[in-house]
């Protein structure tokens, strides 16, 4: 195993990161965007997004399965390509048929090719680095992801106000086409693992395998992913309906700026991710899993000042203001407590279990996603006028889960 953090192909495998990271922000700004703009329906924008999620949250374990059983390269780079595919596909057909349902199907594949290939690159860690760099390495991708989250969103915003829909495609396509070339050059050690029967029994004792391991051997895994469960239900899934339904549809701004506005706010978010990425490098011998809890408060902390602003601000760029730098700072501490979570996951998982360790974790975290886009939706389209009071009960419901999570992980430690 390599001692070295940054190896050949673990470098390899980061600027691929960079690249494929990057086109998959702006494109996963861009479409739904276009279709609020198209639209200006919360609920139909709740209800699109929801149904992209399922493909990611069916797709994951699968990922999972796969990435234990195949090079882990071959995964990223059929994947890369295949995702450059879909989109070539979307911009000719863009203009034929129902718009609406071609969107959905696309964000459907989009977001479910995301869900298959995220447990491969998070499961090629261990691959690649030490035990002793596994902080270091999630904090590098993590890093570029929040980097990559930050440039997509924010050059995405400028060039979709500019020049519209198609050149954000045709740059997004460019990404995945270079990042895929790229990844063919990476080396990730592989041993076959033997397979018992068919296809579907050895995906149903893989992933049977590793529920038992977070049921039995590993408990506090499982705690801590319905604790995420709950805070996506009713933090994070707030943050992604509000912050482009708030921006473009209540806010008092003019279309464009609200798109650029739209887009520099998702790049604050990504800024969020950047910096609590570069702090989990930083404070790594720091960050136990008994003090976890204390993140997940500070972020419920965090969505209260932006009910109060929508209270007492009429102006558009206050109440803007409020919301953009709130979501930052809320980034920075779940970033610390991903990066966390998945440092202590990789330590304390086998080597031949934890692609479907991630996949399973990853999986049962998204599956409040979809739930919240579509609650959240409909919440906002039936409080109009009265948006403050859907993001302070947000704000509440996260505090109380928060409080929770803080005393369950307060019982456990990392020898």
């Amino acid at each position: 195993m390599n001692q070295k953090l940054f190896s050949k192909d673990f470098t390899l495998v980061v600027i691929g990161q960079i690249i494929s990271l990057f086109g998959n922000a702006a494109i996963r700004f861009a479409l739904p965007l276009y279709l609020l703009n198209l639209t200006g329906s919360s609920a139909l924008y709740g209800t699109v997004t929801a149904c992209a999620f399922i493909p990611a949250i069916l797709l994951s374990p699968v990922g999972g399965i796969v990435a234990d059983r195949v090079n882990k390269r071959n995964i990223m780079v059929i994947l890369d390509f295949f995702t450059a595919a879909v989109i070539l596909a979307f911009s000719l057909l863009m203009n034929e048929g129902n718009l609406i349902l071609l969107l959905t199907v696309t964000l459907m594949l989009l977001y479910g090719i995301a869900g298959a290939y995220q447990p491969s690159v998070q499961a090629s860690i261990p691959a690649l680095t030490s035990q002793d760099n596994f902080m270091a390495a999630n904090s590098v991708i993590n890093t570029v992801s929040s980097f990559s989250s930050l440039t997509g969103p924010v050059l995405g915003g400028i060039l979709y106000s500019a020049y519209g829909l198609k050149p954000v495609l045709w740059a997004c396509l460019l990404c995945f086409v270079i990042s895929a070339v790229m990844e063919i050059f990476i080396k990730i050690p592989f041993q076959k693992q033997v397979s018992e029967g068919g296809i579907l029994k050895t995906a149903k004792n893989d992933f049977t395998e590793s529920i038992r391991f977070i049921r039995k051997e590993k408990p506090v895994i499982g705690k801590a992913v319905l604790v995420v469960c709950g805070v996506n239900l009713f933090l994070s899934t707030m943050i992604i309906v509000a912050l482009p339904y708030l921006i473009t549809e209540v806010l008092d701004l003019e279309a464009s700026q609200a798109n650029r506005l739209y887009g520099f706010a998702q790049g604050a978010l990504a800024a969020g991710g950047l910096t609590g990425g570069i702090g989990a490098g930083i404070f790594a011998d720091k960050l136990a899993i008994h003090k976890s809890g204390n993140l997940i408060i500070a972020c419920a902390v965090c969505v209260f000042p932006v009910s109060a602003s929508l209270i007492l601000f009429s102006s558009a760029i206050i109440n803007y203001m409020v919301l953009t730098i709130c979501c930052f700072v809320i980034m920075v501490f779940s970033t610390l407590f991903a990066v966390q979570m998945m440092s202590f996951i990789q330590t304390e998982t086998p080597q031949y279990l934890i692609g479907k360790v991630i996949a399973v974790v990853l999986t049962v975290s998204m599956c409040a996603q979809p739930l919240g886009n579509a609650f959240y939706g409909i919440l906002f389209e039936i409080c109009r006028g009265y948006e403050y009071a859907v993001v302070l009960f947000s704000g509440v419901v996260s505090l109380i889960i928060a409080i929770n999570a803080g005393n369950i992980f307060k019982r456990f430690s990392v020898e």
